[in-house]
């Protein structure tokens, strides 16, 4: 029984040593063959790039808000004032900014 196990020992290492070598062999040899192929094939002309266009500015609010625009706009928040969707602090910040456009 030691004498069998000795050699499917030796088989095992002796097997494993060639799978290693043979595998060290494959990629050198691939790298070779890769750089052939890279000497002999021309250069390949420059990819384009994409630019993205440039952001389109902000336009530039109107000079002074016509004042039936405001009227309307303080008529929506006093209502949503009243159905309870702002609180006060929320209707006299947003009634402030208003009145400054």
């Amino acid at each position: 029984m030691p004498g069998l196990l000795r050699g499917v020992a030796r088989t095992a290492v002796i097997s494993g040593t060639a799978t290693a070598v043979s595998n060290r062999v494959s990629r050198r040899q691939a790298g070779r063959w890769a750089q052939q192929e890279d000497e002999q094939t021309p250069a390949a002309p420059p990819r384009q790039t994409y630019n993205a266009p440039a952001p389109v500015p902000a336009p530039e609010p109107a000079a002074a808000a016509s004042m039936d625009t405001k009227i309307a706009q303080l008529k929506e928040l006093a209502e949503l004032k009243k159905q309870g969707v702002l609180s006060e602090a929320e209707f006299a910040a947003q009634k402030s900014r208003i009145l400054e456009l």
